[in-house]
């Protein structure tokens, strides 16, 4: 079987799979809880931690922040959690990006290890989750949405690059990456943001969606650069195998669940507003 067969049926089941689950509230938080168990694998074999309790930690937090307030509806106590979790988690998410325009390594191989797997991985798939209660209802269409906006920005960066590239965007992490390829990215990801609002019922505005698809392809593209740095330091290439052509897991996943908390902060203040 060709390569680009495989990453091709690999990238339909994956697709598949996540689509499936939208259209059930218990199938979505089970699954994202399977996939955020499989990039915690990969994420602390990068790291070199072996411990279970980065495990133990997320399986806590994705219980009490995501499906206590997800699937039993209860907020009793927990708006103010989260709303420090969410504070707590853009802080080391602004730490991380300071140490990827640093020369130096991210500090992982160090007590830091336990902070990046609770604050960066396990709050990421949190947030990610709670994206989908935005009004205190089930609305697949926002977690769809996001994700369209990353496949789309992750595309166009690709071929705009692979095409027109020239300036380098981050040679010393990511040499493939260009300048005129986030450019495109972000371009096609705008595009789509009117296409989301004109063909989906979200009650989100096209001013919101166009707002969501700056923050998705400039702060994904910085989740993106952090993991590739990480790897770099791990000597990999990528994060895992479970997905036949394109790597790990968290391959796919390191772009949405940077901006997770950034996306969940936007549409906090779009339902404060209104």
């Amino acid at each position: 079987m060709s390569e680009t067969l495989t990453r091709g049926l690999s990238g339909i089941l994956y697709i598949t799979l996540l689509s499936l689950t939208l259209f059930n509230e218990h199938a979505f938080v089970i699954l994202f809880y399977v996939f955020g168990i499989i990039c915690m694998v990969e994420f602390c074999k990068l790291i070199q931690l072996k411990s279970l309790y980065p495990y133990i930690i997320f399986t806590i937090m994705y219980f009490i922040f995501g499906y206590w307030q997800f699937v039993m509806n209860s907020h009793i106590g927990l708006v103010e959690a989260t709303q420090i979790l969410q504070v707590i988690t853009i802080f080391v998410q602004l730490l991380l990006i300071k140490d990827l325009f640093s020369e130096k390594k991210i500090p992982l191989f160090s007590s830091k290890r336990y902070i990046i797997t609770t604050f960066y991985l396990a709050s990421g798939f949190v947030f990610l989750v709670l994206i989908g209660k935005h009004g205190k209802l089930f609305n697949p269409v926002l977690i769809l949405g996001s994700f369209i906006l990353v496949w789309v920005n992750d595309t166009f960066a690709y071929l705009v690059g692979k095409n027109f590239g020239k300036q380098k965007l981050f040679p010393s992490i990511s040499p493939k990456k260009t300048v005129e390829g986030f450019l495109g990215g972000l371009f096609f990801a705008t595009i789509a943001s009117y296409f989301i609002f004109k063909f989906t019922d979200s009650h989100l505005t096209f001013s919101n969606w166009l707002i969501l698809s700056i923050i998705i392809s400039v702060i994904g593209t910085i989740g993106d650069l952090i993991e590739s740095k990480i790897k770099r330091q791990a000597n990999v290439k990528d994060s895992g195998v479970i997905m036949p052509g394109h790597g790990g897991l968290l391959d796919r996943f390191d772009s949405i669940i940077f901006a997770a908390p950034f996306i969940y902060l936007f549409l906090r203040i779009v339902n404060y507003v209104s």
